[in-house]
């Protein structure tokens, strides 16, 4: 991704067919679904979230059988292994569930989908996408940030009751959530404000992946500055502690890498880069001081309500009280989802079982869920330590970025209970993985020739 990543060490990617594969199509397919459902919800027709879900799911599931049906995925059999014997493990123990606990047949297909589906979307990506479905998809993500800057700007100096914060079956401000009296907490197109909060984690990566990206032309250089920007912009004004401290964090984890990571020779000209981006985003905080002002008091206020420290902890462990009420049993894989409480009770403005995702796995799960926390912990070592390696090897601080955002989604999303979380989860484990597979990846290949 640096210009550094595609340094002489490695053979680069030059002359490769620009066309996208069938898996590259339903890959962008299922991440634009995710990202733009939930505007066609708020202000086209609300009835479209079911077609629209089921459409993402049937893609997901195409491209999981596309890359069985072609053999990719058994090139990557190390993966693949693991991914099966999880998979028999948590269809068996769902339907031992199904006879000693509160599951149902229904409540079972919908935890396979929420624990199971997009963990294998993004390992059927990962075998199965091309070096340039992989740049595609940067872009494309890149150019999502590009849309939903502008539209987070206007939501944020926008009024709580005006058309854009308010949805289809809203007639007045209820409902509406705002960091302080008057000033939304930003939802982009998503329709809730966690939505926006893990599409700037998943975009994170990409956006300094294409800012450290080698580039030769002046539209590479002014595409790379407006995706930064919009980024920026975007953190500034979500009203949300979460995308504040997540971009901060992948921020800060660029600036520290691209020192870091970058060759003897290659560090004053990093240095530079590293000031400019400092600069730049100084620059725009400036201009939006009334918003950095409302985040301020957005976590003043949070910190009087709840424990800064207590809720980081809740949100990585769990609630306190879930280790009292958890059973080896669990009540039943899918049980705690929004989906899952829709179709019991008819209504999905709560979890059922914890609101923290490690909390609701474990009561979910029982013994299975202790294992499926044993397993995300082995993930995120394992990414981790390779990530480094790769970064250190590649002078680029890419690889470490996007396993530090893997990371994020594993350990906080609530990717076993929420609809928009568990898709955005598969995307950036997809992207995780893929890093290993093209480390040498240029997001703007320079041509040998014109032919």
């Amino acid at each position: 991704m640096n210009g550094t990543l595609a340094n002489p060490a490695f053979p680069r990617a030059l002359n490769k067919p620009l066309a996208l594969s069938r898996a590259g199509w339903m890959f962008l397919t299922v991440f634009a679904i995710i990202v733009f459902e939930g505007a066609l919800r708020k202000w086209l027709a609300s009835s479209v979230t079911l077609p629209l879900i089921l459409l993402r799911d049937v893609t997901a599931m195409l491209l999981i059988f596309h890359a069985w049906r072609h053999g990719y995925l058994r090139r990557q059999m190390k993966v693949v292994s693991v991914m099966i014997a999880w998979s028999c493990l948590v269809l068996g123990w769902g339907l031992l569930q199904l006879v000693g606990s509160e599951s149902s047949p229904t409540i079972l297909i919908i935890g396979l989908r929420f624990w199971l589906l997009y963990s294998w979307f993004a390992v059927a990506a990962f075998a199965s996408m091309t070096e340039a479905d992989y740049r595609a998809s940067i872009i494309a993500g890149a150019c999502m940030m590009l849309v939903m800057a502008p539209l987070a700007v206007v939501q944020h100096f926008s009024p709580p009751g005006a058309r854009i914060n308010t949805q289809l079956d809203t007639t007045d401000e209820e409902g509406i959530f705002v960091a302080v009296a008057g000033v939304v907490r930003t939802t982009g197109t998503f329709s809730f404000t966690s939505g926006y909060a893990t599409f700037m984690t998943t975009v994170a990566p990409l956006v300094f992946g294409i800012l450290s990206a080698r580039k030769s032309r002046t539209w590479q250089f002014t595409f790379a500055l407006a995706v930064f920007v919009a980024f920026a912009v975007g953190a500034l004004v979500s009203g949300s502690r979460t995308a504040v401290i997540s971009s901060g964090m992948m921020f800060v984890a660029y600036l520290a890498g691209r020192l870091f990571f970058s060759k003897v020779q290659h560090k004053p000209a990093a240095a530079l880069a590293v000031v400019g981006a400092v600069a730049l985003f100084a620059l725009f905080a400036y201009f939006f001081q009334e918003s950095i002002s409302v985040t301020q008091t957005r976590f003043e206020q949070a910190s009087e309500a709840e424990n800064f420290w207590g809720r980081v902890l809740t949100i990585l462990f769990g609630e306190s009280d879930v280790y009292k009420a958890v059973r080896w049993l669990g009540s039943g894989v899918g049980y705690g989802s929004n989906l899952a409480t829709f179709v019991r009770v008819g209504t999905s403005e709560a979890f059922a079982l914890a609101e923290s995702e490690g909390g609701r796995i474990l009561l979910e799960g029982g013994l299975l869920g202790f294992a499926y926390t044993f397993l995300k912990i082995m993930v995120i070592g394992v990414g981790i330590f390779k990530s480094l390696r790769l970064s250190a090897k590649t002078n680029s601080p890419y690889p470490l970025i996007v396993w530090l955002a893997a990371t994020l989604a594993i350990l906080t999303w609530q990717s076993s209970g929420q609809l928009t979380a568990n898709g955005l989860f598969g995307i950036v484990l997809a992207f995780a993985l893929l890093v290993f597979r093209y480390p040498r990846l240029e997001i703007f290949p320079r041509r040998i020739s014109q032919t």
